[in-house]
């Protein structure tokens, strides 16, 4: 059981209430729950080479690295089939959250007639 700190918004315990009562909703194969989120990520290289393993001594690293830039990733789920997608794109903008949607209803599921899509607040949702 969850509780909320008195603190919280309102309309986001409101929401959250929603998207728990949605989770407990039994399995319905017309009506698929689609969670969706996506991160951000920083493309690293190693500045020196790393040192082999030698017996009873670990892999050793050093710390520093080289940034090689970033990409978004999108990752879409529906838990209760045990299905997931995964797409990477270079950045994390409105269009490209409209390409993931739009991918997601006519390639993945385009013969449901209605998904339930539970996804994070964001500014690129909007």
């Amino acid at each position: 059981m969850l509780v909320y700190s008195p603190q919280l918004n309102a309309a986001f315990v409101a929401c959250m209430e929603d998207v728990l009562d949605l989770y407990q909703q039994p399995f319905d194969e017309a009506s698929p729950v689609i969670c969706m989120d996506e991160k951000p990520y920083q493309l690293l290289d190693e500045a020196r080479t790393l040192i082999p393993m030698k017996p009873a001594k670990p892999e050793r690293q050093d710390g520093e690295y080289i940034r090689q830039g970033t990409c978004s990733i999108f990752l879409f789920t529906e838990p209760l089939a045990g299905w997931h997608h995964v797409a990477v794109r270079e950045r994390r903008t409105r269009i490209d959250w409209a390409h993931e949607i739009k991918e997601l209803l006519e390639v993945h599921y385009s013969e449901t007639s209605k998904i339930r899509l539970v996804m994070d607040n964001l500014n690129i949702h909007s």
